[in-house]
């Protein structure tokens, strides 16, 4: 019987972002960094341990806007594109490199990216989907739901928007996986009392939600995040576990900034000749990361005075985390037995692109992990249902907390002054789809194709991508158009139906430009249905 157990979660988001207007955009390049870095490696990673036996239980959550851009043929084409263009680039760099002190590195990426692109293309036939939905059928990861576009349910202004983005979001799961699911993440574990109500009417089991917000439920818990809260509308809340955060997380003391890791901020996009990487870059010229990353972390020393990576050496260092982290979970799991007399859940959510995109040797840490914690008694690695499920699952009473696992642990990175202009045209919008909606209970032809796309312009304003994007200071310019283009591409076609005389081809032009949801049902703004 084991003291206790790690519920590792992983969630996989990325915003909508799909531009057929033009024949090569820099900001889908952040889908296919994802698919080269992120999920082919992960996919690869979990079909190791199946092969082998290990007995490695993951719960993982695709975004319905990231799961509509993995399975959009353009994006397919053009993520193909994107790796024989990084192929291409390693082969001149393997030679470029040779005998000299990045050869290494060289070689490791040429290898990489041409096994990337042999498992997409070939093993996966550019299904992504197809491939995790096949290991969830087979018991080895459990899929999650989740909003629609990533909203924050709870800076939603009316209950017919966060009804939506929910309903919408779990049509959007059948769809891709044939089932429904039985948990759900929300967006930034955006929380607010209430929210348990709203997921309860969705049939769903448990969601998560930031440690705060298990710490100050009402009633406060007498056994912290160590066991999910019994909400008051049914649904489980699994509370992030403070250790395994600070762990992996902070910029202080997390592993990822071991000097012996791959340095993430300096690339060969902004260290070679202009002419040598013109050919990779976009159309404008403009200098940009191309993933060929050369340095080590080193310490804390300038970008130009970091030493030459290692990936060995990185490798051995993730190995050695990884036992560092297991052991430290072993004697978490004991002290809290000893203290309250459970068996203790660790819940360890993060998002997945924190592996192998943004620390590099990320996943190589998640699979050394799992392979330790098999050959031990002590330490079961599970899924939410699963602890659920079992005979001994620790339960307490409570109801969440006001709480995100954002900056500062509310909402400010969403609801500051560089971004509170959104909010106004964003509750407008709302109000006019919801009573359109309720006036057109079953509309048909061109009145059901429009509105159906004012659903998708909507939820795609609502994504909380482009307030973060923009408080942050990242891709700001394109957050700012492209959430002002589709509020826009909602209040015309709005005033289209609002005055009974819909324009066909403005209407095709706003379908080619926003496509995702082919299950749109504009109903779901009326009765959430």
């Amino acid at each position: 019987m084991p003291e206790g157990f790690l519920i590792l979660v992983l969630h996989c988001h990325l915003p909508y972002v799909r531009h057929p207007e033009h024949d090569d955009f820099l900001e889908e390049d952040w889908l296919f960094e994802a698919v080269a870095e992120t999920y082919v490696p992960l996919l690869q990673m979990l079909e190791r341990l199946e092969r082998d036996g290990v007995p490695a239980r993951l719960t993982l959550s695709f975004s319905p806007t990231l799961c509509e851009m993995l399975s959009n043929s353009l994006l397919r084409q053009r993520c193909v594109r994107y790796l024989r263009k990084r192929i291409e680039l390693a082969h001149k760099e393997v030679g470029r490199t040779r005998s000299g002190p990045f050869s290494a590195a060289a070689g490791m990426y040429r290898d990489r990216y041409r096994d990337v692109l042999r498992t997409y293309e070939d093993h996966c036939g550019l299904e992504l989907l197809r491939s995790f939905g096949g290991l969830a059928e087979r018991g080895r990861i459990e899929l999650i739901g989740s909003a629609a576009t990533h909203a924050l349910l709870p800076l939603l202004g009316m209950e017919e928007s966060r009804r939506a983005q929910v309903s919408l979001g779990l049509r959007n799961f059948r769809k891709h996986f044939g089932a429904r699911p039985s948990g759900f993440w929300l967006p930034e574990c955006a929380c607010e009392p209430g929210v348990d109500e709203l997921l309860a009417g969705a049939g769903l089991h448990y969601f998560f939600v930031d440690t705060h917000g298990v710490l100050l439920a009402d009633p406060r818990p007498a056994l912290g995040v160590f066991a999910p809260l019994a909400t008051p509308a049914g649904p489980f809340a699994f509370g992030r576990d403070v250790e395994t955060s600070r762990q992996v997380w902070s910029a202080d003391e997390g592993y990822p900034g071991d000097p012996d890791y791959r340095e993430f901020h300096r690339d060969l996009g902004f260290d070679a000749e202009l002419d040598y990487v013109r050919p990779y870059l976009h159309a404008n010229g403009v200098r940009r990361h191309l993933g060929f990353k050369y340095h080590r972390v080193t310490g804390d020393v300038p970008l130009e005075g970091k030493e030459p990576y290692d990936p060995q050496a990185g490798s051995a260092r993730a190995a050695e985390h990884a036992a560092d982290f297991v052991r430290q979970r072993l004697d978490q799991v004991s002290r809290v037995r000893r203290a309250t007399g459970i068996r203790p859940a660790i819940v360890a959510p993060y998002d997945a692109e924190l592996f192998g995109h943004w620390w590099l040797e990320g996943l190589q840490f998640i699979e050394r992990v799992f392979r330790l914690v098999s050959q031990h008694e002590d330490l079961v690695c599970l899924t939410p249902a699963d602890y659920l499920n079992g005979d001994d699952a620790a339960r307490q009473e409570g109801s969440p907390a006001t709480s995100t696992w954002g900056y500062g642990g509310y909402f400010e990175s969403w609801v500051n002054g560089s971004n509170d202009w959104m909010y106004g045209p964003l509750r407008s919008a709302e109000s006019r789809m919801a009573r359109a909606a309720a006036q057109h209970p079953s509309a048909d032809g061109l009145m059901r194709r429009a509105l159906n796309q004012c659903g998708r312009e909507l939820l795609l304003a609502q994504s909380s991508d482009w307030p973060f994007l923009i408080s942050a200071g990242a891709a700001r310019d394109y957050a700012t158009r492209r959430f002002s283009d589709l509020v826009g591409r909602f209040e015309d076609l709005m005033t289209q139906v609002e005055g009974d005389r819909i324009d066909p081809r403005r209407l095709q032009t706003c379908e080619g430009l926003d496509d995702p949801f082919a299950e749109m049902d504009y109903r779901a703004f009326a009765d959430g249905s």
